[in-house]
This record gives C-alpha cells, sequence and structure tokens, in this order.
C-alpha cells in the first residue's frame, strides 16, 4: 500500500483521484484546498487529515517524512497555473507526483520541470487518459495497421456548457488555465497526436473568451477541430434533447463513438502509474506545444479549410471582458 497526499481536493476532477488511490488499493493520509467544501472524501479516506492552509499541509506532510513515514505520491488537482509549483514541492518532499494535465502552461517550463525530476529521484506523471480509451486505441490500431501513406480527413467538435461562473473562475483567465484549448482540449490534442504523429501545420481559424476552432495537419491527418464552453454553439437536434454536451469525433464520414467509456480512466492511469508505466514529461510535451501555439497564435478568420462550426455568431463576454 502506497501513501498519497492530494493537492486541490475541492476541485471538479479530485473525486476521480480520490476513486483511483481507493481502488488500487492504496492510502490517502493528507489532503489541502482553501476551500473546505471535501465531505466526498469520507467516501473514499474519512481519516484523512485535511487542511485549508497550504503551510500546515507541508508542516503535517514534513512530520511524517521525519518520522520515517512520508508520503510515496503527491496528487496534484490544483488550478493550471499552479501545476509547475505543486509538482516542484512533491519532488522537493521526496515523494513520486501525479498531476493532472496540462503538466505546464509553456513548453519551457517542462525543462526546468525534467532538471527538478532528475535531481530529485522521483518520477513526475501526468494523466493523458485518452490513451486508454479503448475506442481510441482501436483507432490507433486501425491507423497502424492501415495505408502507411493515407492521409485521413477528420472533424473534431467538443462542445461542454459552462455558465457564467466560468468566466469569474480562474478557468476563464487565459493566463491561469492556457484558455479554451488548454482548459478543455489538450486532451485532444494529445489523442491526435498519438495516433496520427507530428504536427506539420497549425492554424487557428476562431480564438475567444469561449471558443476555438482551427486546422491542424498532422503526419497521417489533416483535422479541422472546434471547441466551445458556449451553450448557444450546441446543433440545434441536441438543443432539442435538452442535452449541454456534444462531442463528435468524425472520420472520414464515419463517427468514431468515445462519449462513454471515461468512468475508470483515471483508476486505470493509476493502476499503470503504480507498475511503472505511466505517461510523464516526454509524452507530455508535444500536446502542451500544440496548445501553446495555438493560445499565441494570431487567428485568420473564415480562411482556408475551417471546421463549418466556425462560423457561428460570436459571442461577447458576459462581463465585456477581452481575451
Amino acid at each position: 500500500m502506497k501513501q498519497f497526499a492530494l493537492m486541490g481536493a475541492a476541485g471538479y476532477i479530485a473525486p476521480r483521484h480520490l476513486k483511483a488511490i481507493k481502488e488500487t488499493g492504496n492510502n490517502l493520509v493528507a489532503a489541502v484546498d482553501p476551500f473546505d467544501s471535501v465531505g466526498l472524501m469520507d467516501s473514499f479516506f474519512p481519516e484523512c487529515s485535511f487542511f485549508k492552509e497550504f503551510e500546515l499541509f507541508d508542516r503535517h506532510l514534513s512530520r511524517l517524512k521525519s518520522d520515517g513515514c512520508g508520503v510515496d505520491f503527491l496528487s496534484v488537482c490544483s488550478p493550471d497555473y499552479m501545476h509547475d509549483a505543486h509538482i516542484r514541492y512533491g519532488l522537493k518532499l521526496g515523494a513520486n507526483v501525479i498531476s493532472e494535465k496540462p503538466l505546464v502552461l509553456n513548453p519551457w517550463n517542462l525543462d526546468a520541470l525534467e532538471k527538478a525530476e532528475s535531481e530529485s529521484g522521483k518520477k513526475v506523471f501526468t494523466i493523458l487518459q485518452m490513451r486508454y480509451h479503448q475506442s481510441i486505441i482501436d483507432l490507433k490500431n486501425l491507423v497502424e495497421s492501415g495505408p502507411k501513406d493515407k492521409i485521413y480527413e477528420m472533424d473534431l467538435t467538443y462542445i461542454t456548457s459552462r455558465g457564467n461562473w466560468f468566466f469569474t473562475s480562474w478557468k476563464g483567465d487565459v493566463n491561469r488555465s492556457g484558455g479554451i484549448a488548454t482548459n478543455i482540449g489538450i486532451h485532444f490534442y494529445d489523442m491526435l497526436y498519438w495516433i496520427f504523429g507530428e504536427v506539420k501545420k497549425s492554424v487557428v481559424n476562431v480564438k475567444s473568451h469561449d471558443r476555438v476552432a482551427g486546422y491542424i495537419e498532422f503526419e497521417r491527418a489533416r483535422v479541422r477541430y472546434f471547441l466551445s464552453i458556449n451553450a448557444d454553439t450546441l446543433p440545434a437536434e441536441i438543443l432539442a434533447k435538452g442535452q449541454r454536451i456534444y462531442r463528435s469525433f468524425n472520420l472520414e464520414g464515419r463517427e468514431i463513438e468515445f462519449t462513454d467509456g471515461f468512468a475508470d480512466l483515471h483508476t486505470e492511469s493509476y493502476k499503470n502509474i503504480l507498475q511503472g508505466e505511466g505517461f510523464g514529461i516526454k509524452e507530455a510535451r508535444k500536446s502542451i506545444q500544440i496548445v501553446y501555439d495555438i493560445r499565441n497564435a494570431i487567428p485568420v478568420g473564415l480562411k482556408g479549410d475551417y471546421h463549418p462550426f466556425a462560423s457561428k455568431k460570436l459571442a461577447p463576454h458576459p462581463f465585456g471582458w477581452q481575451v
């Protein structure tokens, strides 16, 4: 049984990590979050020590370490912009680190993180759960077993509606979340790279506070993408059903279904990490570069081969802010 600590216990993604730690037969001894809405921990680790202040959390873990029972892993579920610092903290603590994606917001931060990892003798892992989704594995096998010179045509559409709260949270601040492409899409870009190879060309058609649309040419595919948090961009038939999430992965007219099958992918990720086979800094690098380039690209507008949803009317920021 490994001993875990967790940063960001009140966040959206924390329950998946709590479940993964529990289902892999390990123990959570300490957690921290400035917010105390963490009653869900009772379902997993009611004996876990909880702290609202980082300093007290650090003191507790330092005392455990000095007593010879320090934590083996630190799970990082904090806001995106804090990941780098919290990963470094875990390494200095003498623990391996499992961080939600993105590991960092800027590609060059990975170089310094690799150095810190090497100096610590511990490992940094990230959650790239799409690589464990059976539909995605099947697609990768299909591409690898198909004609080597074939270039696939694909449309990726992902709309996950968010309310106005989003824009007053850290997620609505591009400097803290990395923007829409990073915050809701980085696992999709990792999936595309994993299946189709290196990026040859990237064009951003539309980029705003609530959406991003563009075109990426990989070694084995030409991909038009549209990501949005605005419910008004949902297809009419989805709105008519009262649904607020829409995922479509269309490969040359064939719909790849991956809506289901996500429930246990964090647990699968933990299983592989605990067996020494998880994804680390090297595997995370490409997707971080892709979303960094999207974030810093100047949109070209509705030119070239753009996603059909890119022409949907842009919505003003609910509070009048500019991205």
